[in-house]
């Protein structure tokens, strides 16, 4: 695939256009209309034909005083929903392990345990 990019950066593009066997796409990527979201968690769901990603941050005490009684301690406040057919969510998740990887050669393992993480 050839990818025509004027408007943005070169990142790849893991979205797969209609195309015929050997047939080279051009594909202009247009982010002038992009928003760019900070998340610190998300949560996933799915359904028979689509995989649904929500996208947001972690608020602890969100009421900044006293905790009353029976409120979180954590708010998962979402900002954005993403919903992919299963192969959009296929492709994403063979990206993000590679790119995760590639981190993870250069940087070191990411440990998910924040206990682990602490240095004493």
């Amino acid at each position: 695939m050839t990818v025509d990019n004027p408007v943005s950066s070169d990142a790849p593009v893991a979205a797969q256009p209609p195309q015929g066997e050997g047939q080279q796409v051009r594909l202009a990527i247009d982010e002038r209309k992009m928003n760019t979201n900070y998340a610190n968690a998300f949560r996933a769901n799915a359904t028979a034909e689509e995989v649904l990603l929500d996208f947001g941050v972690n608020v602890s005490n969100p009421s900044g005083g006293e905790k009353e009684q029976n409120q979180p301690d954590v708010v998962f406040m979402i900002n954005d929903r993403v919903i992919l057919n299963y192969f959009s969510a296929k492709r994403l998740a063979i990206t993000l392990g590679q790119i995760i990887r590639a981190h993870e050669e250069k940087y070191g393992e990411l440990e998910l345990d924040a206990a682990k993480r602490v240095r004493k």
